[in-house]
């Protein structure tokens, strides 16, 4: 699985970092930064996903 993250679409709610800080940072400006660019850890795919659904703006989608 990888993940796809659309950062003219993220309004900086911040929910992917609060929700899988291994996978998500914030920069300066508020918005997410994508940690992990090639494949999702197995052990962090739940989070993945639990980030992609709480996303209000749909930046984020999985690639399986």
């Amino acid at each position: 699985m990888k993940i796809s993250y659309d950062r003219d679409l993220c309004q900086g709610h911040n929910r992917c970092y609060l929700l899988a800080p291994e996978l998500f940072d914030v920069d300066d400006d508020g918005y997410a930064v994508l940690l992990v660019p090639g494949e999702v850890p197995a052990d962090s795919e739940e989070k993945a996903k639990l980030a992609a659904d709480n996303c209000p703006e749909y930046a984020i989608t999985l690639i399986e």
